[in-house]
């Protein structure tokens, strides 16, 4: 599979380029947009830090529960850049998963063995092609640096994740959303988000663009 212990090593050095950009005063306030983000991501950290963890406890498949703790991980150091970002731009992080999420969580809490694996990767490809989308739009459409900053950095650590969920989906023979032209991943058709929803919502949102644990028609982040 995909080397899992480079994704950890992209996600040390991620955090290390994040510390300067989350300890430096921010020269401007917020746009909606990346509060919104902040918001979002932090609530999808939430909701990767818990199923990876199922992953762990529940997961059939080694290389599940190996990328489980992997994304346990990467996302554990990506929110303390979130939560150290929001603090200093005055920014009030949710403090809890969204309800999607939460109902994605249950579903997974009752699964089991190889039923669990493809349900979880199904989920984690979604949530992952969505919080790609909605780094990418904070990318383009923020204001804030630190926060553009951030999603600049989280942004390749995101993408490996997916490609390794993309390579585990096609040895466990589970559909893989639709990429761009580009490269980029975006959503497919018929592929429920770790919000539980299979139309497209944003992190936290409400969009047309799927995100972890949002229900949307918009392709920027919203908040809970």
């Amino acid at each position: 599979m995909v080397g899992i212990k480079r994704l950890g090593l992209l996600a040390t050095l991620v955090v290390v380029g994040l510390a300067p950009a989350a300890a430096a005063q921010a020269a401007a306030q917020p746009s909606a947009q990346d509060t919104q983000y902040l918001q979002a991501v932090h609530q999808v950290n939430l909701a990767e830090i818990v199923t990876g963890n199922l992953a762990q406890k529940k997961g059939q498949n080694e290389q599940v529960k190996q990328l489980g703790q992997q994304f346990v991980t990467d996302h554990t150091q990506l929110d303390q850049t979130v939560k150290s970002t929001a603090q200093q731009l005055n920014v009030t992080l949710p403090n809890a998963p969204t309800a999607d999420q939460q109902k994605v969580i249950d579903k997974l809490n009752g699964l089991n063995g190889a039923a669990f694996d493809k349900a979880w990767v199904t989920a984690e490809l979604a949530g992952h092609v969505q919080a790609i989308q909605a780094t990418q739009t904070e990318i383009s459409q923020g204001s804030e640096q630190s926060v553009v900053q951030l999603a600049q950095d989280a942004l390749p650590v995101l993408q490996a994740h997916y490609d390794a969920l993309v390579a585990l989906a096609q040895e466990l023979g589970v559909p893989v959303p639709q990429t761009s032209a580009s490269g980029t991943a975006s959503p497919g058709n018929g592929t429920p988000a770790p919000g539980g929803t299979t139309e497209s919502p944003a992190p936290g949102g409400t969009t047309e663009s799927p995100e972890p644990g949002g229900t949307t028609e918009t392709p920027v982040p919203g908040n809970s």
